[in-house]
């Protein structure tokens, strides 16, 4: 089955899903506000998690070594991102996000069919370069997760300030839970980008075969990190809240994104390069 094909599965299956969300949730029939995932709604959710989880794998392990490029690297993001939101939502509602979800899963899925990935990772196989490279998408994905719940969070108090909630805020937590749902995500995606970068300078060579070099890629991670960072102490010092906390998470993910995805977009999809 060609590549495409395989991509339109789970694909369609996030499509779906986001309709669904946007009928039931956003545009309800009924007075009465839905509240969290149902059995059905969670169930449908992990197929289309295995079905895009089976379609990653094998554009990332196709053969000998592993395959890594931009368009990989934003559906392995994004879906590590849906299985967050997934097995957060046993603990939290978190009714409205699966909104923001659901597209932007539907459009990462069929990245890495459209850009197909130049990259061979020869030393996927070390287990050193493994534990780096799983801690930097867990930081990246939660981050992304952070950032799609801070405009949620955005949306809703603009509504609130101008008396417009739909069912869809009527039914989410109080914007404080929301808050700390989301410094929560913050600060563990904090630690994990801290290991990244530390193993990234400390083990250069041992994982990459090369000194360590500072480059655009090591910058824009460390104005992220300086970001998340600031953000986090100004929580904690002056209590940083609202508008202004998710502004900076909002600086501190579009800073991160350039930091191996932008820069792999332009390498790959602008100058056809490989590295």
């Amino acid at each position: 089955m060609p590549s495409i094909l395989l991509h339109l599965v789970p694909a369609s299956m996030y499509a779906a899903l986001g309709a669904h969300f946007w009928r039931t949730r956003w545009h309800p029939s009924g007075t009465t506000p839905r509240r969290g995932l149902s059995t059905a709604e969670r169930a449908a959710l992990l197929v289309a998690l295995l079905a895009h989880g089976v379609v990653l794998h094998g554009e990332l392990f196709p053969g000998q070594g592993m395959h890594f490029g931009f368009g990989t690297a934003l559906s392995l993001m994004v879906w590590l991102a849906v299985l967050f939101y997934w097995i957060e939502n046993f603990f939290a509602r978190l009714d409205g996000l699966q909104t923001f979800v659901m597209p932007a899963a539907a459009v990462c899925t069929l990245l890495p069919a459209m850009f197909p990935p130049p990259l061979l990772l020869d030393k996927a196989g070390s287990p050193a370069f493994r534990a780096h490279f799983i801690v930097a998408m867990l930081a990246y994905s939660l981050f992304t997760l952070a950032t799609l719940h801070a405009l949620l969070m955005a949306i809703a108090e603009k509504r609130l300030h101008h008396a417009r909630l739909s069912s869809v805020f009527a039914s989410l937590p109080p914007l404080l839970t929301m808050e700390h749902l989301l410094f929560r995500l913050i600060r563990i995606a904090f630690v994990l980008l801290t290991l990244t970068l530390i193993s990234g300078v400390v083990f250069s060579e041992a994982l990459f075969d090369k000194a360590f070099q500072l480059d655009h890629k090591t910058i824009f991670a460390a104005i992220s990190w300086l970001l998340f960072g600031a953000l986090l102490l100004g929580r904690r010092l002056w209590g940083w809240r609202g508008k202004l906390a998710q502004r900076w998470t909002m600086a501190g993910f579009i800073a991160l994104m350039l930091a191996y995805v932008g820069s792999r977009f332009v390498v790959e999809v602008v100058l056809h390069r490989s590295a």
